[in-house]
């Protein structure tokens, strides 16, 4: 199974926002400029994670989109649930069935072993995003148990500022 660009986009997004004041809206400009992709793709992606309440849509001068919860509130599955849905990695076809349609009662018992093994896997695989928050993500990749804050509406000078000083604490932890 493999998650689509949508995913990564998306977590680019919730980081955006995440490391962003809350009080102030990242402008839909910013995020399409920082991501590069369509603006089309961008806007259904953002809208996924407006409806799985994820992230806020807001209007005015000043509008554009805030993290709607604390980021040690969400998980990477609820970003994977926003923008892939459930997870289902055995498509279950009924090939076997076709296949081995000679052997009925043992084909339908392999099925329904196969499907339950797949669903058990998916559970795992569920259960440790799910432990896994937005926060942890940032501050394991920073170094730092308090997420800094960045404008990101701001000019490349201000914000090269301070990811030059997290690089050195970052530096600085390494040693």
């Amino acid at each position: 199974m493999r998650l689509t660009r949508g995913f990564e986009q998306a977590a680019c997004i919730i980081t955006l926002l995440a490391t962003q004041d809350p009080s102030i809206p990242i402008s839909s400009e910013v995020i399409h400029h920082r991501l590069s992709g369509s603006q089309t793709y961008l806007r259904k992606i953002m809208r996924k994670l407006v409806v799985a309440g994820l992230i806020k849509s807001v209007s005015g001068n000043n509008g554009g989109f805030t993290i709607a919860h604390s980021p040690k509130k969400i998980s990477l599955y609820d970003v994977v649930l926003a923008t892939e849905g459930e997870i289902h990695t055995y498509p279950d076809t009924g090939l076997i069935d076709m296949v081995f349609k000679d052997f009925q009662p043992v084909t339908k018992q392999g099925t329904s072993v196969i499907n339950q093994v797949f669903h058990q896997a998916d559970l795992l695989w569920e259960k440790a995003l799910k432990k896994q928050s937005v926060y942890r993500v940032i501050s394991d990749t920073l170094g730092e148990s308090k997420i800094p804050l960045v404008n990101w509406n701001e000019s490349d000078e201000k914000r090269e500022l301070l990811i030059q000083k997290l690089l050195r604490n970052i530096r600085q932890e390494m040693k």
